[in-house]
């Protein structure tokens, strides 16, 4: 498959269906939303009284988090990196 080409993967998250289209292949998509969902099913079941929309957006708060410290973390790899060039 090329980067341009799109496919329709239906996934479900939460119990709920969705269809996602995306350039990625079907297993990474697929991938991702059971990384979602695992992650909205471990925050629920830690607050039990959240609505869905409040635990859809700690679930996007808890991953820009984890994303923010892999992307420093990786900034700071290519950073000794360089200097190990130099």
């Amino acid at each position: 498959m090329s980067n341009t080409e799109k496919t329709r993967t239906t996934v479900d998250i939460y119990g709920q269906q969705y269809v996602i289209l995306g350039t990625e292949t079907q297993t990474h998509i697929r991938h991702v939303a059971s990384l979602v969902d695992n992650k909205m099913r471990e925050i629920g079941s830690k607050n039990p009284s959240l609505d869905v929309n409040k635990l859809a957006v700690l679930t996007a708060v808890n991953a820009v988090n984890d994303y923010i410290k892999m992307k420093e973390q990786l900034e700071r790899l290519q950073a000794e990196l360089q200097k190990e060039k130099d």
